[in-house]
């Protein structure tokens, strides 16, 4: 009589990706944010895909890993955020210590390449033109924060754009710190340019994308929104971070 082959054991469940953004109260950026979680859970059927948030609303960060946690999940947190700031380095740091070593941090989302390219496809659309051939200043309207790191991804990203137009971009900023985006076209304006665009470093509309069309620009971007080049790189960040030895 032939023995039965012993049942394989079943295949551990990949850790679940905690897609974790800043929080908004506009409906309209809760909607864009969670179309980037939606997009980034149909390009992985394979993955669970928790949303959370570390400011204005819930779901909160702390409990949803802990939650996570306290199933035995493992789960890899990455930020949906465009800089290394103070919430990536303290609040999400403090959820992923406080999960018994079940949780990992990924990577913010920018600066980087795949930003920049989101950014100038906005541009480019605000524009309807080429952005490479606009005759324009460009500013780069970025919320703004106080923390130096979060200061430095902007200048970065203002830098990675400039190389791309082949043209100096300018900062502005929607709150924390200045110039305001205003104040940065009119200076633009006062050295000469007769076309100004705004450059969004916006993941998804809200207040401070409102307050973008009445900064005196001719032409202003939509923020970034659940763009593919976004949601391919929310999927590496989570890889990086799932295969990223131990301590």
């Amino acid at each position: 009589m032939t023995a039965t082959p012993a049942a394989a054991p079943p295949a551990a469940a990949p850790p679940v990706l905690v897609a974790c953004s800043h929080g908004t109260r506009s409906e309209t950026g809760r909607r864009t944010v969670d179309a980037l979680r939606a997009a980034v859970a149909a390009a992985r059927p394979d993955l669970q895909v928790r949303a959370a948030h570390v400011d204005v609303h819930g779901p909160e960060l702390p409990e949803v890993v802990g939650e996570l946690s306290a199933a035995g999940r493992a789960s890899v947190v990455v930020p949906l955020l465009l800089s290394s700031g103070y919430h990536v380095r303290v609040d999400i740091a403090e959820a992923v210590a406080a999960s018994g070593g079940l949780a990992v941090a990924g990577a913010a989302l920018g600066p980087g390449p795949e930003v920049t390219d989101v950014v100038l496809q906005r541009l480019g659309e605000a524009l309807g033109e080429d952005p490479a051939g606009f005759d324009g200043a460009v500013v780069l309207a970025a919320a703004g924060s106080s923390d130096a790191v979060a200061q430095a991804d902007v200048r970065t990203a203002a830098g990675l754009l400039a190389h791309r137009l082949r043209a100096p971009v300018s900062t502005g900023f929607l709150s924390a710190q200045e110039p305001t985006v205003a104040d940065a076209v009119a200076a633009a304006r006062r050295a000469g340019a007769r076309r100004v665009a705004v450059a969004s470093y916006l993941l998804a509309p809200g207040v401070f994308s409102r307050r973008l069309a009445d900064a005196g620009a001719d032409a202003v971007a939509e923020p970034m929104g659940p763009h593919p080049l976004l949601v391919d790189l929310v999927v590496r960040r989570y890889e990086a971070a799932a295969l990223a030895p131990a301590g």
